[in-house]
């Protein structure tokens, strides 16, 4: 089904305050939720209403946080979200991070005790849209195997950056640590295919193809993917001083249980480096020399990161809206809150 962003933004935000969530709250949740669907993120689109709203009805989302935020320095500082829903937490600290690098040229903010934040590239957009740079890093909860492991320890464990440029083109990439995502895993299950033997392990930590034997996922490249795990941990994690690696509470295993997720920010102005204006120029002068390179076979050009999300986003909208499910927009128009699908289920909602 075709929806309009307004349409699909409303359905979300109805939901989620019918869950319990307060309106400005939900406006904001439900915006990053859609900046994501229309990208093609669905996996952290409106397919994730139904699991908020769960956990949200369910307690495992404080709908009044008490939210603190403490400055630790000219350049630094803690927002405690006590609890309340990630997209909030993730976006108000994001504030604090852009007003703090304006003033004093750079800013290194982290978020505790927050619920999940969805998509991590929005917030660091919001930084290339005020002229600075960005980057974020979120953990998660164990499903990947470190490199040499047989057991989950680390979560996807996501990361972002983003910058801006001379002209309307903004670079975000935002990427999880992980192969590839229990998503596709999902896919290839559905459809009774197996996966590739680099995407995940079974129990005794050996590659698999079948993917109903998949016990956790893989980092990426191996050692490599596995120090940027351990890097995202440890900057939102032990940092924070909230739990770490395995220690990570899981997403399905109690809704009714608050998470205490970290996630942190850290925000730079070009104007105290190279120069706001000479580093937009030259970051046009290379999102240009990447578009004029040729391309290798069976690739049409060479994307820079976000390009492809931003095609995907025009086209939805020039083709008459997003592509909703059937069965979501039932959902999301229908009187249940939830269908009690997620609670007390394994690290892979199963």
């Amino acid at each position: 089904m075709k929806l309009s962003r307004e349409e699909l933004k409303g359905l979300m935000k109805d939901k989620l305050m019918q869950a319990g969530l307060h309106e400005d709250d939900a406006e904001t949740t439900s915006e990053v939720l859609t900046w994501a669907h229309e990208r093609g993120y669905y996996s952290h689109g409106a397919v994730r209403v139904e699991y908020y709203s769960e956990r949200i009805a369910k307690g495992g989302i404080t709908a009044e946080p008490n939210m603190t935020w403490k400055e630790t320095g000219p350049c630094s500082g803690i927002l405690d979200g006590d609890n309340g829903i990630g997209f909030t937490v993730a976006k108000k600290g994001m504030e604090k991070a852009i007003e703090m690098a304006k003033k004093n040229g750079i800013a290194v903010v982290g978020m505790s005790n927050l619920s999940h934040s969805g998509s991590i590239g929005y917030y660091t957009e919001m930084a290339a849209d005020e002229d600075l740079l960005a980057i974020s890093f979120c953990q998660s909860d164990p499903m990947a195997v470190p490199y040499g492991g047989a057991e989950p320890y680390y979560g996807t464990n996501p990361m972002s950056f983003a910058a801006p440029t001379a002209d309307d083109r903004k670079v975000v990439f935002d990427m999880a640590t992980t192969v590839q995502a229990w998503g596709k895993i999902l896919d290839k299950r559905s459809k009774h295919q197996e996966i590739p033997a680099d995407w995940a392990v079974d129990e005794d930590g050996a590659p698999v193809t079948d993917p109903h034997k998949v016990n956790a996922l893989n980092p990426i490249a191996g050692a490599k993917g596995y120090g940027l795990m351990m890097l995202v941990d440890v900057f939102s994690g032990i940092l924070l001083g909230v739990p770490f690696g395995g220690h990570v509470s899981s997403m399905y295993h109690d809704l009714s249980e608050g998470r205490r997720l970290g996630q942190m920010h850290i925000v730079m102005d070009p104007e105290r480096f190279v120069g706001a204006d000479a580093f937009k120029k030259a970051m046009a002068q290379c999102l240009d020399e990447l578009d004029a390179m040729k391309p290798a076979p069976g690739f049409d050009k060479v994307n820079y990161p976000g390009e492809r999300a931003k095609a995907r986003m025009d086209k939805a909208y020039a083709t008459g809206g997003l592509d909703v499910a059937d069965e979501l927009v039932e959902y999301l128009k229908g009187e249940p809150v939830h269908f009690n699908r997620y609670d007390h289920k394994n690290r892979f909602a199963d």
